[in-house]
């Protein structure tokens, strides 16, 4: 093989590969959007707890990066706004979570158990509600609890509502997939 062809063989392997990643994201993103619908999410507070959305982040973030699953978040939350099963808060609530998961398997260890480490962005993604969008919204401010708002207290609780089990879902899907010899050939 010459240069040339090595060449536009290395073109075609990165074609394959972005094609691959964009259609896992557009599976992962009508997912998203199907399970919102069936068995959707629960209305709590302002928020409705969506533990799928992070079931998806996890499994995202290990898979495509921090780019790609947060682009899938952000995609899905878009979409459930947009049909009604989501609120802003969808964004903020999964944004973060799939960008920790996606920038700690990209830079720091690639093992499928880091999708547990979700709730982490997720709470992050609850102080950004609290603080930002809350009042924007119209969400009036609440006496402080313990020293901190009380609205990032409860959003952080009922963000950690469905990210704990959505991240225990994502770590599951993960270890089946690898269990099936399919983790290696989906990986980015």
């Amino acid at each position: 093989m010459d240069r040339s062809e090595k060449k536009e063989a290395g073109k075609q392997s990165s074609r394959n590969k972005a094609s691959i990643r964009i259609a896992i994201s557009a599976i992962m993103i009508a997912l998203g959007v199907i399970l919102s619908a069936y068995p959707g999410a629960i209305p709590i507070g302002p928020t409705k707890v969506f533990p799928f959305q992070h079931m998806i982040n996890g499994i995202a973030g290990f898979l495509l990066g921090p780019f790609y699953a947060g682009g899938i978040a952000l995609a899905i939350g878009i979409l459930r706004i947009g049909i009604g099963t989501g609120t802003v808060f969808a964004i903020f609530g999964g944004v973060p979570g799939a960008l920790v998961v996606g920038f700690v398997c990209r830079y720091l260890v690639k093992r499928p158990a880091i999708s547990l480490i979700e709730p982490l962005g997720t709470a992050f993604g609850a102080l950004i509600s609290a603080f930002f969008v809350a009042p924007v919204i119209g969400a009036g401010p609440l006496p402080p609890f313990l020293g901190i708002s009380a609205q990032w207290a409860l959003f952080t609780i009922f963000f950690l509502m469905s990210s704990i089990p959505g991240s225990i879902l994502g770590y599951l899907v993960l270890i089946a997939l690898k269990r099936r010899g399919m983790l290696e050939s989906m990986q980015n």
